[in-house]
Parts: structure tokens; C-alpha cells; sequence
């Protein structure tokens, strides 16, 4: 039953999502904007952006996973559908992991798969892209699931968009490290095992642990 529900809240989110394709295009084209900019500011020296591209990419895809998370819950807040919903005793769990699904699918999906262009803007080897995008599919579902977290706390308030980064950016933090750090391995011919287990283990804790604590700030914030 629980499953169904979070099916229908995310056809549901995605439908709406749908009515405004400026919000869908705007994080992706901001992250292929941003990060074709570093080589005219750095130059065109293949081994300097080899050496900054995974970073570059890295620090880009998490801005454009803030631009869209401020919002996450701002509609079903404005309307009223969150009040309902805490009253009707629905899950907010599930209503918690849907957001962060969808906001995944239209955010840090589109990032995955432009993701081994920027490596070929950047200069990457074959390998260091397959590894740039295995990292960007472990790393960016964990940005969503904080980020909902992060959403849900400052759902309200009215400064709450500045909030929101102070919030999430630092505990995004090791994600972007690991993330940046198996492509540097690449490199140097060092296995990127090590940081790819760890970018598993941080998106498995995500999904445990986001989820219950966004749907109890969601309580506070509607309560």
C-alpha cells in the first residue's frame, strides 16, 4: 500500500513538473553553462583541466542541485496538500522519498548524462569519464536526499533560501570530495575503488536516514 502511494505522489510530482519546463531546463543548463566557463578562465592547457575538470563538475552539479531544491516542498506547502496530508495520517516518509525521487529525475539525472560531455570538454580519458559518471550516479541521489532535508527545515521561513545552503552545502561536502577524488585516482593510475565504496555507503545512508528525518521536519514545519 505504502508502495503505491509512493508511486502516485511521484507520477504525481512529475506530472506537475511537466506544466513548468523552465524549472526542469534551468539546473542543467546552468550546470553546462558554469562548467564550459573554467576553460576560458584557466585556458586551454589539456593537463590543467584535466586536473580541475572532476572538481569543476563536481562543485557545478551541486549548485544546480540547490537551485532547484529550495522549492521541493513550497507548493504542497502553499496550497495546503502537506497540512492535509499530516492530518489525513498518509506517510510523510513516503511523501519525503517520493520528492527526493523526482527531484532526482529531473535534477541530478539530466546531470549524469552530461556528464561524459563535460569530461570530453575537460579532456578526460575514456576511463576517467566512465568513472566521472559512475560517481555523478552514486553522488547526485544523495544530493537530492539531503537536500529535501534541508528543504523541509527551512520550509517557511523567510530567509529560508540562504538557510537552506548553510545547511546542506557542508554536509554535502564529502560527497564532492569522493566524487572529485575517484577521478583524480584515475590520473594517477590508482584504483578508485576506495572512494566509489564510499560514495555507495554515503548514498546508502541517505536513503536510510534522509527520508525519516525530512518527513519529521516536515511535521515541525507544518505542525
Amino acid at each position: 500500500m505504502k508502495f503505491n502511494g509512493f508511486l502516485a505522489l511521484a507520477a504525481r510530482d512529475l506530472r506537475l513538473a511537466w506544466r513548468r519546463p523552465v524549472d526542469i531546463w534551468l539546473p542543467v543548463v546552468f550546470f553546462g553553462v558554469a562548467a564550459s566557463l573554467f576553460p576560458f578562465g584557466v585556458g586551454p592547457e589539456p593537463q590543467t583541466l584535466r586536473q580541475i575538470g572532476a572538481g569543476v563538475v563536481w562543485v557545478c552539479a551541486l549548485l544546480s542541485t540547490m537551485l532547484a531544491i529550495a522549492t521541493l516542498y513550497a507548493s504542497d506547502y502553499s496550497d495546503g496538500s502537506l497540512e492535509q496530508m499530516l492530518l489525513s495520517g498518509h506517510s510523510m516518509v513516503v511523501l519525503a522519498a517520493a520528492k527526493a525521487l523526482v527531484h532526482w529525475m529531473l535534477t541530478g539525472l539530466p546531470l549524469v548524462l552530461a556528464g561524459p560531455l563535460l569530461g570530453l570538454l575537460f579532456d578526460m580519458s575514456s576511463n576517467g569519464i566512465a568513472t566521472l559518471t559512475y560517481t555523478l550516479l552514486l553522488g547526485t541521489p544523495v544530493l537530492s536526499l539531503m537536500g529535501s532535508v534541508g528543504a523541509a527545515l527551512t520550509l517557511g521561513l523567510r530567509s529560508g533560501g540562504a538557510l537552506l545552503l548553510l545547511i546542506v552545502l557542508p554536509l554535502c561536502i564529502p560527497v564532492l570530495i569522493f566524487g572529485a577524488g575517484a577521478v583524480s585516482a584515475i590520473d594517477v593510475a590508482i584504483s578508485p575503488a576506495g572512494h566509489l565504496s564510499i560514495l555507495g555507503a554515503l548514498l546508502l545512508l541517505a536513503l536510510v536516514g534522509a527520508p525519516p528525518a525530512a518527513a519529521a521536519a516536515l511535521r515541525i514545519s507544518v505542525a
